[in-house]
Protein backbone atom coordinates (compact mmCIF):
# COMPACT_ATOMS: atom_id res chain seq x y z
CA UNK A 1 0.00 0.00 0.00
CA UNK A 2 3.15 1.98 0.99
CA UNK A 3 4.60 1.38 -2.51
CA UNK A 4 1.62 2.35 -3.90
CA UNK A 5 0.70 5.82 -2.52
CA UNK A 6 4.70 7.35 -3.06
CA UNK A 7 4.06 5.55 -6.89
CA UNK A 8 1.03 7.94 -7.09
CA UNK A 9 2.67 10.98 -5.49
CA UNK A 10 5.69 10.08 -7.69
CA UNK A 11 3.63 10.42 -10.78
CA UNK A 12 1.61 13.49 -9.58
CA UNK A 13 4.87 15.38 -9.14
CA UNK A 14 5.59 14.53 -12.60
CA UNK A 15 3.12 15.65 -13.63
CA UNK A 16 3.09 18.79 -12.40
CA UNK A 17 6.44 19.32 -13.48
CA UNK A 18 5.35 18.66 -17.14
CA UNK A 19 2.67 20.72 -17.06
CA UNK A 20 4.55 23.52 -15.45
CA UNK A 21 7.03 22.94 -18.16
CA UNK A 22 4.97 23.31 -21.45
CA UNK A 23 2.81 26.55 -19.19
CA UNK A 24 6.43 28.20 -19.35
CA UNK A 25 7.60 27.35 -23.16
CA UNK A 26 3.88 28.57 -23.86
CA UNK A 27 4.02 31.52 -22.22
CA UNK A 28 7.95 32.16 -23.72
CA UNK A 29 7.09 31.23 -27.12
CA UNK A 30 7.28 34.33 -29.38
CA UNK A 31 3.63 35.15 -31.29
CA UNK A 32 3.42 34.35 -34.43
CA UNK A 33 5.20 37.39 -37.03
CA UNK A 34 2.22 36.79 -39.60
CA UNK A 35 -0.86 37.10 -36.33
CA UNK A 36 -3.20 39.45 -37.78
CA UNK A 37 -6.52 41.09 -37.21
CA UNK A 38 -9.58 39.85 -39.10
CA UNK A 39 -9.90 41.51 -42.95
CA UNK A 40 -13.41 42.42 -41.36
CA UNK A 41 -12.01 44.63 -39.08
CA UNK A 42 -9.23 45.64 -41.07
CA UNK A 43 -10.93 46.79 -44.27
CA UNK A 44 -13.04 49.48 -42.31
CA UNK A 45 -10.28 50.94 -40.77
CA UNK A 46 -7.72 51.22 -44.18
CA UNK A 47 -10.81 52.27 -45.81
CA UNK A 48 -11.39 55.12 -43.61
CA UNK A 49 -7.29 55.88 -43.60
CA UNK A 50 -7.89 56.30 -47.97
CA UNK A 51 -10.48 58.80 -46.87
CA UNK A 52 -8.35 60.65 -44.78
CA UNK A 53 -6.36 63.96 -45.44
CA UNK A 54 -6.02 67.56 -44.76
CA UNK A 55 -9.26 68.23 -46.24
CA UNK A 56 -11.49 65.26 -44.04
CA UNK A 57 -10.36 65.33 -40.30
CA UNK A 58 -12.84 63.48 -39.53
CA UNK A 59 -11.54 60.46 -41.55
CA UNK A 60 -8.41 61.44 -39.64
CA UNK A 61 -9.54 61.31 -36.60
CA UNK A 62 -11.73 57.69 -36.98
CA UNK A 63 -8.57 56.36 -38.67
CA UNK A 64 -6.52 56.61 -35.58
CA UNK A 65 -9.67 55.57 -33.63
CA UNK A 66 -9.75 52.65 -35.54
CA UNK A 67 -5.68 51.41 -35.59
CA UNK A 68 -5.75 52.26 -32.02
CA UNK A 69 -8.44 49.82 -31.36
CA UNK A 70 -6.40 46.80 -33.91
CA UNK A 71 -2.99 47.84 -32.35
CA UNK A 72 -4.58 46.89 -28.99
CA UNK A 73 -5.57 43.73 -30.11
CA UNK A 74 -2.21 42.87 -32.04
CA UNK A 75 0.33 45.26 -30.69
CA UNK A 76 3.29 43.26 -32.31
CA UNK A 77 1.59 43.94 -36.05
CA UNK A 78 4.10 46.10 -37.70
CA UNK A 79 1.08 46.81 -40.48
CA UNK A 80 -2.06 47.92 -38.12
CA UNK A 81 0.77 50.13 -36.06
CA UNK A 82 2.19 51.61 -39.45
CA UNK A 83 -0.92 52.64 -39.92
CA UNK A 84 -1.95 54.13 -36.87
CA UNK A 85 1.71 55.84 -37.20
CA UNK A 86 0.19 57.84 -40.20
CA UNK A 87 -2.59 58.49 -39.18
CA UNK A 88 -1.62 60.02 -35.95
CA UNK A 89 1.17 61.96 -37.63
CA UNK A 90 -1.70 63.46 -40.56
CA UNK A 91 -3.38 64.76 -37.38
CA UNK A 92 -0.64 67.45 -37.32
CA UNK A 93 -2.73 68.56 -40.25
CA UNK A 94 -6.00 68.96 -38.58
CA UNK A 95 -5.32 71.67 -36.04
CA UNK A 96 -3.59 75.15 -36.22
CA UNK A 97 -1.84 75.08 -32.95
CA UNK A 98 1.68 74.58 -33.03
CA UNK A 99 2.61 72.74 -29.72
CA UNK A 100 -0.37 70.03 -31.15
CA UNK A 101 1.00 69.83 -34.42
CA UNK A 102 4.73 69.10 -33.36
CA UNK A 103 2.85 66.51 -30.68
CA UNK A 104 1.18 64.62 -33.55
CA UNK A 105 4.02 64.59 -36.07
CA UNK A 106 6.24 62.84 -33.24
CA UNK A 107 4.05 60.75 -31.97
CA UNK A 108 3.04 59.24 -35.24
CA UNK A 109 6.89 59.06 -36.07
CA UNK A 110 7.02 57.16 -32.89
CA UNK A 111 4.49 54.49 -33.81
CA UNK A 112 6.13 54.26 -37.32
CA UNK A 113 10.15 53.59 -35.77
CA UNK A 114 8.10 51.08 -33.86
CA UNK A 115 6.51 49.24 -36.38
CA UNK A 116 9.47 48.81 -39.17
CA UNK A 117 11.42 47.29 -35.67
CA UNK A 118 8.81 44.98 -35.38
CA UNK A 119 9.95 43.58 -38.99
CA UNK A 120 11.25 40.15 -39.36
CA UNK A 121 11.63 37.28 -41.81
CA UNK A 122 8.22 35.83 -41.30
CA UNK A 123 6.27 39.58 -42.35
CA UNK A 124 7.96 38.82 -45.89
CA UNK A 125 4.76 36.07 -46.46
CA UNK A 126 1.62 37.98 -47.76
CA UNK A 127 -0.65 39.58 -45.32
CA UNK A 128 -3.47 41.96 -45.86
CA UNK A 129 -4.64 42.05 -49.20
CA UNK A 130 -2.24 39.73 -50.10
CA UNK A 131 0.50 42.02 -49.69
CA UNK A 132 3.56 41.47 -48.15
CA UNK A 133 3.44 42.92 -44.71
CA UNK A 134 7.30 44.21 -45.04
CA UNK A 135 6.68 46.12 -48.11
CA UNK A 136 3.65 47.76 -46.79
CA UNK A 137 5.25 49.31 -43.66
CA UNK A 138 8.00 49.99 -45.37
CA UNK A 139 5.70 51.79 -48.08
CA UNK A 140 3.50 53.42 -45.55
CA UNK A 141 6.31 54.40 -43.71
CA UNK A 142 7.70 56.26 -46.55
CA UNK A 143 4.54 57.94 -47.23
CA UNK A 144 5.02 59.76 -44.19
CA UNK A 145 8.58 60.21 -44.23
CA UNK A 146 8.26 61.94 -47.49
CA UNK A 147 5.76 64.17 -45.94
CA UNK A 148 7.07 65.53 -43.25
CA UNK A 149 8.49 68.72 -43.33
CA UNK A 150 12.65 69.19 -43.38
CA UNK A 151 13.01 69.64 -40.71
CA UNK A 152 12.09 66.46 -39.37
CA UNK A 153 14.78 64.77 -41.28
CA UNK A 154 12.87 62.20 -42.68
CA UNK A 155 13.06 62.90 -46.37
CA UNK A 156 16.49 60.46 -47.17
CA UNK A 157 14.90 57.48 -45.14
CA UNK A 158 11.73 57.73 -46.85
CA UNK A 159 13.41 57.79 -50.13
CA UNK A 160 15.53 54.86 -49.10
CA UNK A 161 12.32 52.91 -47.80
CA UNK A 162 10.44 53.64 -51.39
CA UNK A 163 13.55 51.95 -53.45
CA UNK A 164 13.76 49.32 -50.56
CA UNK A 165 10.12 48.90 -52.03
CA UNK A 166 10.73 48.64 -55.62
CA UNK A 167 14.05 46.86 -55.53
CA UNK A 168 12.75 43.87 -53.18
CA UNK A 169 11.94 40.44 -54.95
CA UNK A 170 8.64 40.60 -53.51
CA UNK A 171 7.31 43.51 -55.42
CA UNK A 172 6.73 41.87 -58.82
CA UNK A 173 4.23 39.13 -57.14
CA UNK A 174 2.62 41.88 -54.49
CA UNK A 175 -1.25 42.87 -55.74
CA UNK A 176 -1.21 45.17 -58.83
CA UNK A 177 -3.27 48.07 -56.43
CA UNK A 178 -0.24 47.94 -53.86
CA UNK A 179 2.44 48.11 -56.51
CA UNK A 180 0.37 51.14 -59.00
CA UNK A 181 0.10 52.93 -55.43
CA UNK A 182 4.38 52.13 -55.09
CA UNK A 183 4.47 53.68 -58.98
CA UNK A 184 2.29 57.01 -58.35
CA UNK A 185 4.48 57.22 -55.17
CA UNK A 186 7.33 56.77 -56.70
CA UNK A 187 6.22 59.08 -59.98
CA UNK A 188 5.50 62.14 -57.04
CA UNK A 189 8.44 61.87 -55.74
CA UNK A 190 10.65 62.10 -59.51
CA UNK A 191 8.37 64.60 -60.48
CA UNK A 192 9.00 66.81 -57.12
CA UNK A 193 12.80 66.24 -57.94
CA UNK A 194 12.04 67.78 -61.17
CA UNK A 195 13.14 64.04 -62.92
CA UNK A 196 10.16 64.32 -65.19
CA UNK A 197 11.51 61.54 -67.72
CA UNK A 198 11.30 59.06 -64.80
CA UNK A 199 8.48 60.39 -63.08
CA UNK A 200 6.86 59.92 -66.79
CA UNK A 201 7.64 56.07 -66.84
CA UNK A 202 6.12 55.51 -63.11
CA UNK A 203 3.04 57.36 -64.10
CA UNK A 204 2.61 55.43 -66.77
CA UNK A 205 2.97 52.35 -65.34
CA UNK A 206 0.51 52.84 -62.73
CA UNK A 207 -1.89 54.10 -65.92
CA UNK A 208 -1.97 50.96 -67.42
CA UNK A 209 -3.16 49.06 -64.65
CA UNK A 210 -6.64 48.00 -64.15
CA UNK A 211 -7.07 50.34 -60.33
CA UNK A 212 -8.38 53.31 -58.58
CA UNK A 213 -4.73 54.73 -59.09
CA UNK A 214 -4.96 54.69 -63.08
CA UNK A 215 -6.96 57.89 -63.67
CA UNK A 216 -4.38 59.86 -61.17
CA UNK A 217 -1.52 58.67 -63.13
CA UNK A 218 -3.16 59.59 -65.97
CA UNK A 219 -3.99 63.16 -64.88
CA UNK A 220 -0.54 63.35 -63.78
CA UNK A 221 0.80 62.41 -67.03
CA UNK A 222 -1.16 65.31 -68.79
CA UNK A 223 0.13 67.71 -66.22
CA UNK A 224 3.97 66.73 -67.10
Amino acid sequence: MQRKSTSIRTTTVLFLMLASIASGALLAWPPSAAAQVPMAAFEPAFNRMQQAGPGNASAVDDAVDQFTKLVNLQPNDPVLRAYLGAATAMRATTTMLPWKKIHFAEDGLAQIDKALSLLGPGHDAAGYRGVPAVLEVRLVSATTFLRMPAFFNRGDRGRKLLGEVLASPLFESAPQGFRASVWLRAGGLAEEDRQLDQARQWYERAAATDTTYAATARGRLKEL
